[in-house]
């Protein structure tokens, strides 16, 4: 299949990217791995469900029947099922590759012109002892269960660590009938004022979200993390205990809070891999782009969490203007600034919205302490945190280091897991880990020429 852009990934930026090029005359070609459009943050659940009102599992609905509606009557072509490992540059453009079918072995092509890098980024948990234990979850994945499953897990449950996505968590498992024993927040609310002007847009939802939180009783812990999870073939409880001003479990706080879920996170990071495969520049864990969302390398652009996590409003922000951005190269002309103003200045308001939510939100700085040697670090490959401080006492001083002196990142998610947690017992900086693929893919796909897209 050839096509004037491909875009990878059908979040929030994707979709608004596609429909914004697409009714400027650009075929557009919108490849994501799932089984329809919307990404995680518009996550569906199954028709076969019969879910009788999924938006009350959803933040701004009528924005995702918008962008649905508009998909439907667009002519962009939707490629759903489509897990993309590699991007491949050629003379006159393009190549994506993907892989497809139940076992993700059938391999397939797509030409273009252009890229859009859409794609997202993924949870951040930071290792405590216990974390392995059946029961425990990440927050995102408890959402995922919900939207997607319409279940959840478990009857009582504690949500714990830090970051936004916690509230929406809370309040979605608290609306679905699960007793939310807690909410465990690491974060110091002080942090919240000091960045007060720049985070008022988000005050009306944060208060619906505290609202909720009061008609369901949830205990709401602020400055507080779990520092061990309890059971023996399944989670039983978790110890939560009170923070200080600098990140340190203060001694005598510790509390036990009975339950049968844990759903935890610590935040979120971009998906790099495509970007850094195709020799974009990186600021820090970030696609670097310009004004018009473009990289560094011609032809190919970024939008939404990839260029740095700020939520589906900045993602949409960024995908208008890239899908401009996009028409207007296409055709060998420059974008108008007033064309994408209000797009840009909505951008502008939201990524100081969204770097003053990463600055509140920080994870505990001295959480590695609270790791204990035989704590599973590397889930993949069964590393303990004694095994990594042993690769630092070596003079591992980075990520790569103690991955081959361990093996602690080889496995299935190639460090995207364990790889913060490596980097904080290690004591050294996280970065970007490049890798030629973007996802395990067979040596049979390897070895035969994909099949063009048709």
């Amino acid at each position: 299949m050839r096509t004037d852009l491909a875009v990878i990934g059908a979040g929030p930026a994707g979709l608004a990217a596609s429909l914004a090029a697409a009714a400027r005359g650009v075929r557009v070609a919108l490849v994501d791995g799932a089984d329809g459009p919307g990404g995680q943050f518009y996550r569906q659940p199954a028709a076969g469900l019969g879910a009788r009102r999924p938006e009350a599992l959803h933040h701004r609905w009528r924005t995702w029947e918008r962008l649905r509606d508009g998909l439907a009557a667009s002519d962009v072509r939707l490629l759903t099922g489509h897990h993309v490992w590699c991007v491949e540059r050629e003379a006159d453009g393009f190549t994506v590759h993907a892989l497809l079918g139940p076992e993700q072995d059938e391999p397939v092509a797509v030409r273009a012109d252009a890229v859009l890098l859409a794609t997202g980024g993924y949870e951040q948990v930071l290792p405590f002892p216990g974390w392995t234990l059946p029961g425990v979850v990440t927050a995102g994945g408890a959402q995922a269960m919900l939207k997607a499953g319409l279940a959840v897990q478990g009857r009582t449950a504690v949500v714990a660590g830090t970051g936004p996505l916690l509230l929406p968590v809370t309040t979605g498992l608290a609306t679905a009938g699960v007793e939310v024993a807690a909410l465990v927040e690491s974060a110091d609310p002080k942090g919240f004022i000091r960045h007060g002007r720049a985070l008022a847009g988000k005050l009306p939802e944060g208060a619906g979200h505290a609202a909720r939180l009061l008609r369901h009783r949830v205990r709401f812990l602020a400055r507080h993390t779990v520092v061990r999870a309890h059971g023996e073939d399944r989670l039983t409880g978790v110890t939560v205990a009170a923070l200080d001003a600098g990140g340190r479990v203060r001694p005598g706080t510790e509390r036990r809070i009975p339950c049968d879920t844990l759903a935890v996170g610590h935040g979120m990071l971009p998906h790099t891999d495509l970007a850094e495969s195709l020799g974009c520049r990186l600021d820090g864990l970030t696609v670097a782009v310009d004004a018009e969302q473009r990289t560094d390398v011609p032809g190919v652009w970024a939008a939404g969490e990839a260029t740095g996590i700020g939520g589906a409003a900045l993602a949409l922000a960024e995908g208008h203007i890239a899908g401009r951005s996009i028409a207007a190269r296409l055709k060998g002309t420059a974008p108008d600034p007033a064309d994408r103003s209000p797009a840009a200045r909505s951008r502008a308001k939201l990524r100081k919205a969204a770097d003053a939510l990463t600055a509140a939100y920080a994870p505990p700085g001295h959480w590695a302490g609270q790791v204990t040697d035989d704590t599973v670090v590397c889930r993949c490959e069964e590393v303990t945190a004694g095994a990594v401080r042993e690769a630092r006492d070596l003079g591992a001083g980075d990520v790569r280091t103690v991955k081959l002196l361990t093996r602690a990142g080889m496995g299935w998610c190639q460090g995207r897991m364990c790889g913060p947690a490596v980097a904080g017992l290690t004591g050294c900086d996280l970065t970007p880990s490049p890798r030629p693929f973007a996802r395990p893919v067979p040596l049979g796909v390897l070895a035969q020429e994909p099949t063009d897209e048709r």
